[in-house]
């Protein structure tokens, strides 16, 4: 299980990650999204070890990533710039890796290869950026790692060998236990394989919430009430977005959907429509912030 405690890590006098908690169980995949720069990478090098942090800790099964190199071991860390030494081949690389994981599988890396199309004998400069990252996704599966470290490893791919990919990773995390964390800026992009989502802005995770479970506690209405109403009138809601245009009201709730429902029939409205969210949709209301109004810009 990997348990993120109460991380902060600064660069100098810049704060880049602050008071972040979550934990990821066996067999668990978790993804953090966040626009560019919002610390997904930094967060993931703290959490391999790479980085030490500045307050609170990264913990593998209770040892400390940083601290602990056998648990480190255990652990393989895909990075978004991938690296392979020069004039390599996935064969090449596969031996490579072998010396550092004594599980490493050539048997499963050649029936990867073939999966994915790939030579493993062709230089791996000569690969296209997709494949190069196929190529290192092959190679950190093959080392059957208990914990899979993956920064915007979908990005490049075409939709027929991300569909590959989201297969592989679900596979092997749920027949080897292994606990994954997976980053990337597109939320469509992995909210298919993950369990679990988290959204990163401002230094602080903002949002976690269970994939499956995000329509029980948001949920999108409008109302038509036989008088005109005002946000006030809502005060007593955990609101997250709210129009008010005369006796129509469209309004985004949090909290409990059943005792929301049953507070919004308790002011009588003559109409209500319901509209469940989608994660993309709470992600997008919770960056609201970030907005731009582009019309005075151009006028």
């Amino acid at each position: 299980m990997i348990k993120v405690q109460n991380l902060t890590k600064k660069f100098g006098e810049k704060t880049v990650l602050e008071d972040i908690n979550f934990t990821v169980d066996k067999g668990s995949i978790y993804g953090l999204v966040g626009f560019n720069g919002a610390g997904k990478t930094t967060l993931i090098k703290c959490i391999a070890g790479v980085y030490e942090a500045d307050e609170g800790c990264a913990l593998i099964d209770s040892r400390n990533t940083f601290t602990d190199a056998a648990v480190r071991a255990g652990m393989f860390y895909v990075p978004d710039d991938i690296w392979f030494m020069p004039y390599s081949t996935l064969e090449k690389m596969g031996r490579f890796y072998s010396a550092y994981y004594p599980d490493f599988s050539f048997d499963t890396m050649d029936k990867l290869c073939e999966v994915f199309g790939l030579n493993k004998k062709a230089k791996l400069n000569s690969f296209s950026k997709g494949m190069q990252r196929q190529a290192e996704m092959i190679l950190a599966v093959s080392a059957q790692p208990k914990v899979l470290l993956l920064d915007e490893s979908l990005d490049g791919l075409d939709p027929a060998k991300r569909n590959i990919m989201n297969n592989m990773i679900l596979d092997y995390s749920a027949q080897k236990e292994c606990s994954v964390i997976i980053s990337s800026h597109n939320l469509s992009e992995i909210s298919d394989i993950c369990d679990r989502v988290a959204l990163i802005d401002g230094k602080r995770i903002v949002f976690d919430c269970c994939v499956d479970s995000v329509g029980e506690n948001r949920c999108k209405y409008r109302l038509v009430f036989t008088d005109d109403k005002t946000p006030e009138d809502f005060a007593g809601f955990d609101v997250k977005k709210i129009k008010c245009d005369g006796k129509i009201v469209t309004l985004s709730l949090k909290g409990d959907r059943e005792e929301n429902e049953a507070k919004l029939r308790a002011m009588s409205p003559v109409l209500t429509e319901t509209f469940p969210l989608t994660l993309e949709e709470v992600f997008l209301e919770e960056m609201e912030g970030s907005e731009h109004d582009f019309t005075e810009i151009f006028s």
